[in-house]
């Protein structure tokens, strides 16, 4: 092949042209991102039931839907989150890394349509969604009003009825979500003690708007079949649904014989108010409403957040006036910066590749066949990117930068080999074609030697597999180019190029000359020391072994762990107060906090989210979430604007905040792999026992756990005991009043939760109906004597009287694992210890403290570090990495002996590794 070449120049370069040109057109499409695309599918399952607390959701919603969804196709796990604030359950279920997302979420939404029959009928008739799910947003942006001409309401619904689509449909972005105030819906603020005058109840309420707001198609006059002779035919519109507060003011509710009638606006005050009342965006202190924009699993990150950013930019053309539009925060810049830094190791790499290139060669026509051999090897591995579906990530570009110093050797072979003929007197032609008949057989077992040593990365299983592999195919395609080229366009160049050497002259000449000389003298000494272990070979086996043992010994003294917790340019600020805390007591507590991190050096950003946390993706009135936006890393250049050094002096003052609990924590290693660096560990109650099971014996766990040294810090989200009411209706009261027991538990629900009745239209857009209380009767459980339902011979039976309420304390949301009651743990290792050292401590502690009723489990980035930990161990394929070397040298040696010869360099190699990393 390469005498082909040799004779035919212009076909290898035209080959190696074609290469780097399908190479670049190539990369250009290719979606860019931190890492493959590895974070394992995740759907979601949400179900709202108006106005139900945590245990009635667990036990009325997620279990059924739990039951159907166990054991669904390639399922790792699931767990379910059941929140009293928002009266929510959101179940997510994870599956393998290897599954199709899109085949994953026909197979939940099957499962879903199982549970459905076995769901309330409030449930079902609000609407449950199945989803694709992405647990942290690729960006967020406030929208705002500088000058605060416009409330919050206004802001959230601006963003809901005019940005949340157009984002959702630019490429790459799969999901928005708006934290602020809720989406608009008519509500019905009514007053007890007016209805209980006028002898009217929630349900008859209910039935009206039900009646009098519905969608009445009406039909067509003169539409066929009619008897001939009809010359027109006209469509009959009727009133359809209701659309502003005084037409829903005029719903009749009850009208009496004397034509007396009692309008909903006669026991109600009806406004164009919000769904839900629990969550407040704030950017930098200020009102905003913050849109959270998901990525799309796969596609371009750095496209699809430049898509939305064009996309902003053009929307706020049509912003009126006083209202205006930031990027609160932008996950894509640790990507840009990350691949900035890679292509500028690559360019420095190349250059000292070049460099000590011709620093041997000693000759510029040597230097440039390999200086054209490496962009043809590196650029043309682009080519097979979309075969593998990989993308332009930091380990593919790693993978690169690794692969310089591999693909420059085959070119180097080529020349030195063709200059020694050279100098023998032979012409760079007949050079080309005597080097190549000797050389053409090792440099394809090179190539075949350094492609073997990656091929046991294919049987990684789960995100370690992934991790690997794309970084080790990288490396092997690079190399088999690079063997092509070695064949081809090295030969036809150095036949082109080389000449018979000339010394150079000068300053150049003196420094080659010095440098031959020591290189010489080290090459002479190395030789003797060579000479001498081959000698004193039992010195030389007893050298290998002590290297042997001391790489064995490293390798227990470097911690493992999954990825290492980096700076990404953001971090996360939870704040938890008090159980039952109220929403303006959290608000006052997240203002000091603003402050704190306005205060931070470093800190560019603060986006709040009160009344909410990603920690445990539930709402509550005591919790508070912030995502922290860094300074550009260029920008921050003192110490104190480290990453690691801002996140220990916020600890510092967080943790003096005498109000609540808040601290300060990284964002996963991986994006979409949980919600939080460090470890995530779940406690679990197997014997389905009470709340207070789980709790007391989390609190016996958390004590154990704090005295670990390998333990940094520890959290739970878990709150067992919040001070709650707890309604209790009595049965026989209520049969002997002749009431229904549906009527009391809907009466309660309405005034004091709010309650769904339909929908209406506005906006070009369909909103949700509420009847709910005024908040005067809503301050206190004793006002429930001002409520009244009718028994069946319509008498006015006030609930006082058929029901009475007591301090219970309780959960405020409930979380399941696998079908398991549980208490999600977050935390971190200690200074010099790993997250792999911290969770075998937690579980230790598990083994010491806990009872045979309690189990434990993962979740997120935990979860696949242990995944990796239980699959193919490391030591196996580093032996099967070293048993495909030797099978390759066997071959091309036609030997069973000479490989080891090779192969007995390697524990000093590993010893250097271990013992490097060991520092």
């Amino acid at each position: 092949m390469s005498k082909f070449f040799i004779n035919r120049p212009i076909v290898a370069m035209v080959i190696a042209i074609v290469t780097v040109i399908v190479g670049a057109v190539t990369i250009i499409g290719l979606p860019i991102a931190q890492f493959p695309n590895i974070a394992p599918p995740e759907i979601q399952i949400l179900a709202t039931y108006v106005g139900a607390d945590a245990e009635t959701l667990e036990q009325a919603v997620a279990t059924p839907i739990e039951q159907q969804m166990s054991g669904v196709d390639n399922m790792n796990y699931m767990y379910s989150l059941n929140a009293t604030g928002n009266s929510q359950t959101t179940l997510i279920v994870n599956f393998d890394v290897k599954t199709d997302p899109n085949n994953d979420l026909i197979l939940a939404q099957s499962r879903e349509t199982q549970a459905a029959s076995q769901l309330p009928t409030d449930v079902t008739n609000y609407g449950i969604t199945v989803r694709k799910s992405v647990t942290a947003p690729l960006m967020l942006i406030s929208v705002n009003s500088p000058h605060g001409t416009y409330d919050a309401k206004f802001l959230a619904n601006y963003a809901y009825i005019n940005l949340v689509d157009p984002i959702t449909r630019s490429p790459g972005i799969g999901q928005v979500q708006v934290f602020g105030a809720g989406q608009y819906a008519m509500r019905m603020w009514v007053k007890p003690d007016q209805l209980a005058k006028l002898a009217i109840t929630v349900p008859e309420i209910v039935n009206a708007v039900q009646t009098q707001n519905t969608v009445n198609p009406a039909g067509k006059v003169g539409g066929e079949p009619i008897p001939s002779g009809q010359q027109f035919a006209y469509a009959v519109r009727a009133q359809g649904r209701l659309t502003s507060p005084e037409e829903f003011g005029q719903i009749v509710v009850r009208e009496s014989p004397d034509g007396g009638v009692v309008r909903v606006k006669d026991v109600a005050r009806i406004e164009l108010g919000a769904q839900d009342y629990t969550v407040a965006g704030r950017l930098n202190g200020h009102p905003s409403a913050i849109v959270a924009v998901y990525q799309l699993p796969g596609s371009n990150a750095v496209d699809a957040a430049n898509g939305v950013k064009k996309l902003i930019a053009d929307l706020k053309t049509r912003f009126p006036q006083d209202m205006d539009f930031a990027i609160a925060l932008d996950t894509t810049r640790s990507v840009v910066q990350g691949i900035k830094e890679i292509i500028l190791t690559l360019v420095i790499a190349i250059a000292l590749v070049i460099l000590v290139v011709f620093l041997f060669l000693q000759g510029w026509r040597a230097t440039l066949i390999p200086l054209l051999a490496v962009p043809v090897s590196l650029v043309g591995t682009f080519v097979f990117f979309p075969l593998f579906g990989f993308s332009v990530n930091t380990l593919s570009l790693f993978g690169l930068v690794l692969a310089i110093g591999l693909v420059v050797d085959d070119a180097i072979v080529v020349v030195e080999a063709v200059e020694r003929h050279i100098e023998d007197g032979l012409s760079p032609k007949d050079a080309s074609l005597k080097a190549m008949e000797e050389i053409s057989g090792p440099v394809v077992g090179i190539a075949l030697v350094l492609s073997a040593v990656f091929v046991p990365t294919a049987f990684i299983p789960g995100i370690t597999g992934r991790l690997y592999q794309q970084f080790a195919i990288t490396i092997a395609i690079s190399v088999l180019i690079s063997a092509f080229n070695a064949l081809s366009l090295s030969p036809a160049l150095a036949a082109l190029l080389l000449r018979p050497r000339e010394k150079s002259r000068g300053l150049l000449r003196r420094f080659f000359d010095w440098f031959n000389r020591t290189f010489e003298r080290a090459t002479n000494g190395y030789v003797k020391v060579c000479g001498a272990l081959i000698r004193k070979s039992v010195v030389a086996l007893v050298m290998l072994a002590a290297f042997g043992a001391a790489a064995g010994f490293f390798s227990h003294k470097v911690p493992s762990s999954f990825l290492p917790d980096e700076d990404q340019g953001y971090l996360y600020v939870n704040l938890q107060l008090p159980s039952a805390a109220s929403t303006e007591r959290t608000e006052r507590v997240a203002r000091k906090i603003e402050s704190i991190l306005a205060n931070t050096p470093g800190v560019e950003s603060t986006t709040s989210v009160v009344g909410f946390s990603l920690l445990s993706f539930t709402r509550s009135t005591y919790n508070a979430f912030f995502w922290v936006t860094l300074k550009p890393w260029d920008d921050r250049k003192s110490r104190e604007e480290q990453f690691q050094v801002i996140k220990a002096r916020l600890n510092r003052q967080l943790s003096q905040i005498p109000e609540g609990i808040a601290f300060d924590f990284s964002p996963p290693a991986i994006p979409g792999v949980g919600t939080s660096g460090g470890f995530t560990f779940v406690l679990e109650d197997r014997a389905g026992k009470d709340v207070q099971f789980l709790a007391s014996n989390l609190n016996t766990f958390l004590a154990a756990a704090r005295k670990r040294p390998e333990i940094g810090s520890v959290n739970t989200t878990f709150l067992g005991s919040v001070p709650q009411q707890f309604i209790d209706v009595d049965r026989d009261k209520v049969i002997k009043q002749g009431v229904a027991i549906n009527d009391v538990y809907r009466t309660v629900q309405a005034f004091m939760g709010g309650l769904f009745i339909n929908y209406f239209n506005r906006f070009g857009r369909q909103w949700q109906v509420y009847i709910e209380a005024e908040g005067d009767y809503r301050t206190n459980a004793e006002n429930v004597g001002q409520f009244y339902v009718k028994n069946r011979n319509g008498t006015m039976v006030p609930l006082s009287a058929i029901t009475r309420f007591e301090a219970r304390p309780g959960p405020e949301f409930t979380m399941r694992y696998n079908l398991f009651r549980c208490a999600q743990i977050n935390g971190s290792a200690a200074p010099g210890y790993s997250s792999n050292q911290a969770m075998a401590a937690l579980e230790q502690v598990f083994s010491q403290t806990m009872p045979a009723e309690m189990g434990y489990d993962y979740l997120g980035i935990s979860f696949q570090e242990k995944k990796a930990q239980q699959g193919v161990s490391p030591g196996v394929i580093f032996g099967l990495s070293l048993l495909f070397v030797f099978l390759i040298l066997a071959a091309l040696y036609e030997s069973w002996t000479l490989p080891f010869s090779v192969l007995l360099s390697t524990p000093v190699a590993v010893f250097g590794i271990r013992q490097g990393r060991a520092r």
